[in-house]
């Protein structure tokens, strides 16, 4: 086959990959509209299901990217002024450019083709292919182009959030929340390798607002938000990747789906098809179970259409559950107000048990209460791992 992939992120540079090792006959061009080197974003995170599946697909790569992977013990919640609560654990971060990098050594290992600095602008400036993957995120121009046919729909999040970075080393995954006059500040901050750590900092609006972020330049802001995680950061700086005109990359989460994700020979793959909150931590996961989901239908020896058709079921399908997950999780931080105030071991069980379709229903006291006095009893807690995903379906449709 010959195969395009419009855009050089996680999705399309392993989807080259599994191809390329299938059938080296393949002719597989990527299309990256960056220079190379050149990513946003800090570190992503990941845990060992998704290493089983890369091992099960590509061992390679998975032993690259496992070996270049900052291990994280645990998670911490902070509130300030309070003593923190810890509960026992792992997972994985590694920086979003060394990822790439990774992928992209790989990819090339195996021939295929990556082009820098190619946008697509229009459908003409395509390179002949049986197949054309658009995989060039939320902001998909390849999936605009044919906007008629996918149909996409993007609801914006209510909460403001700013994606940093920081050189104080978070070995421990760790939420931290900050009061101010004007509401609550928290953030979400993991190591990513020994010298850097993602530093995720989200708020209501009328927070934002009320401390003035709307009217502060880029470094106005990190000076701001270095004295409201003072005790969290030990004196280390702040960082962005600077976007050139000195604002401050505040974002509103954006959910994506669409109603089809194939039209002919065009397939959506990651985040130009559907994203999951940021509170949840699967977005690499999902691009990258795509990629795999989407490789073994089309070697199945089907036509093209039967194995896209294939692909869009089943990857429907398995991230139902993901999406209603990370709803209700976006739901959580954006009611921080109702749980905040408990004592922090509480409010660390309920930040854990977030993408339950029933907390925003009860007082939180009362789900804690009914959480504690049932965990540790065996028909109960049967009754909660069959009854859980179910609710969850429910509730997703």
């Amino acid at each position: 086959m010959r195969i395009v992939c419009v855009g050089g992120g996680p999705a399309g540079l392993y989807f080259a990959i599994l191809m390329k090792e299938r059938d080296r006959e393949h002719e597989i061009t990527v299309l990256e509209r960056n220079p190379a080197g050149v990513t946003y974003g800090w570190g992503v995170v990941f845990w060992d299901d998704l290493l089983d599946q890369l091992y099960a697909s590509d061992p390679t790569t998975a032993t690259e990217m496992s070996s270049n992977a900052f291990r994280w013990n645990g998670q911490l919640l902070a509130v300030e002024g309070k003593d923190p609560a810890h509960v026992e654990g792992h997972g994985y971060g590694i920086g979003r450019h060394r990822l790439l990098d990774l992928l992209r050594e790989r990819a090339v290992e195996l021939g295929v083709q990556v082009r820098f600095e190619h946008e697509i602008e229009d459908l003409s400036q395509l390179p002949d292919g049986d197949l054309i993957v658009a995989c060039d995120g939320v902001n998909s121009r390849l999936r605009q182009l044919h906007a008629a046919d996918f149909k996409a729909e993007l609801r914006t999040g209510r909460n403001k959030y700013i994606w940093l970075g920081t050189a104080k080393v978070f070995d421990t995954f760790t939420f931290a929340f900050v009061p101010t006059a004007v509401g609550w500040i928290w953030s979400h901050a993991y190591a990513f390798d020994d010298d850097t750590s993602t530093f995720i900092v989200e708020c209501s609006p009328e927070t934002w607002s009320g401390l003035g972020f709307d009217g502060l330049d880029e470094d106005e802001t990190l000076a701001l938000l270095e004295q409201l995680f003072e005790s969290h950061l030990d004196g280390q700086r702040l960082r962005t990747h600077a976007r050139g005109d000195g604002t401050a990359p505040w974002l509103n989460f954006r959910t994506l789906t669409n109603e089809t994700w194939h039209d002919e020979n065009v397939v959506l793959m990651g985040d130009a098809a559907h994203t999951t909150h940021f509170t949840i931590g699967s977005g690499t996961k999902l691009a990258l179970e795509d990629a795999i989901a989407l490789a073994a239908e089309l070697n199945e020896g089907l036509e093209l259409e039967t194995a896209l058709g294939a692909y869009e079921r089943k990857r429907r399908a398995a991230l139902r559950l993901a999406q209603s997950e990370a709803r209700f999780s976006a739901l959580w931080f954006e009611n921080v107000q109702r749980y905040v105030d408990l004592e922090p071991s509480r409010l660390f069980t309920l930040l854990r048990l977030r993408r339950s379709p029933l907390l925003a229903r009860i007082p939180p006291p009362l789900y804690y209460w009914l959480y504690q006095g049932t965990r540790n009893v065996p028909g109960v807690r049967k009754l909660r791992r069959w009854a859980a995903p179910r609710i969850k379906a429910l509730y997703s449709r």
